[in-house]
């Protein structure tokens, strides 16, 4: 297959640039994913769509404000995306600037004075270390700012710390944030849980691969960045109940169908606990071994989303889907509305 048969027309002012007032607000597309069959709704009535028994399965990955500004010795500003803390104190990081630093220069935290040494490099990322040892972490939440997408076309606000989260976020590591699950709020659990929708969790951090280009021609030559998961034995269970009942298992967003699949992958077909790296890459002719259904936004042209999203059903419903998405005028990407496949 060619990267160019998932492209699509979209109109730039269809990108969201902010959230709505409300999460639950946004519009949901509905499509059967046998059939294409599309159905205009409110995200609000998503629990009306699941049945009793059904398990929706979350990405409970915290975003962390990974971006810094910081600047060489001779004054060249220089932005830094921490990809990964690593074991070792030492972090991943995308180094944004005119010329890239050399390995062994430092680096200035603007805002703070705290010196970074640039290890080098480690494959697509630069190594880098905090010369004082102390902690990233502390850092970000002192001075970092939130990795909001690159299609965002405005610095990001205190109001970003909230809405580009989940409101069941747990686990900080990820640089940007499992979007499908934005769209979920209290007053829905509320109505999920009275419906008799269970609700379990998994982590995977998403990295700043995610917004990077396929860069082949083939989609079957491209090698995703890894990403950390796990899936715990708690998951593991509540999706073997569920299809003791009958149910359906229902992620919510890419992560989590790929945090699913690649434990499942890594358990032979069957689905187990599992904690490392994946490179698992589901583009179509896929055979999904643990989800019967997902929630997802709306994704890029010609990314491995839209391959994902693709597998799940077809390419001709999915691209059908998103230009009826495009005449409706839906919101697309990260503070954009969702749709369901079923």
């Amino acid at each position: 297959m060619n990267v160019t048969e998932f492209h699509f027309e979209l109109p730039t002012e269809l990108i969201a640039q902010a959230p709505l007032p409300e999460r639950s607000a946004s519009r949901l597309l509905v499509m059967d994913r046998n059939t294409g069959t599309l159905a205009d709704r409110r995200f609000a009535e998503l629990d009306q769509l699941l049945e009793p028994g059904d398990l929706l399965v979350f990405n409970d990955t915290r975003v962390i404000p990974a971006r810094l500004h910081a600047e060489k010795a001779t004054g060249g500003r220089v932005e830094i995306l921490i990809e990964r803390v690593l074991e070792d104190g030492a972090a991943l990081a995308q180094l944004g600037a005119n010329r890239k630093p050399a390995a062994g220069s430092l680096l200035r935290e603007r805002e703070t004075g705290v010196e970074i040494e640039v290890e080098g490099r480690v494959d697509e990322f630069w190594r880098i270390r905090r010369i004082d040892g102390g902690d990233w972490f502390g850092l970000l939440e002192r001075a970092g700012h939130m990795p909001l997408p690159p299609y965002i076309e405005r610095a990001d606000d205190a109001a970003d710390r909230e809405r580009y989260q989940t409101t069941y976020a747990r686990v900080p590591g990820a640089v940007a944030a499992p979007t499908a699950g934005l769209h979920f709020d209290l007053a829905l659990f509320d109505r999920l849980d009275a419906r008799g929708v269970r609700r379990a969790f998994c982590t995977l951090h998403v990295g700043a691969g995610t917004f990077q280009p396929v860069r082949v021609d083939r989609v079957e030559q491209h090698r995703m960045h890894p990403e950390w998961l796990q899936v715990g034995a708690e998951l593991v269970e509540a999706v073997a109940a569920t299809r003791a009942r009958g149910g359906r298992v229902v992620a919510v967003g890419t992560t989590s169908v790929r945090a699913l699949e690649s434990a499942a992958a890594a358990g032979n077909g069957e689905l187990a606990p599992f904690a490392g790296d994946s490179r698992l890459f589901i583009y179509p002719g896929y055979e999904f071994r643990v989800v019967n259904g997902l929630v997802t936004n709306f994704h890029l042209p010609g990314s491995t989303l839209m391959m994902l999203v693709s597998a799940f059903s077809s390419r001709n419903r999915i691209l059908a889907a998103y230009r009826h998405a495009v005449e409706q005028r839906y919101r697309f990407f990260s503070y954009g509305d969702a749709m369901v496949m079923l």
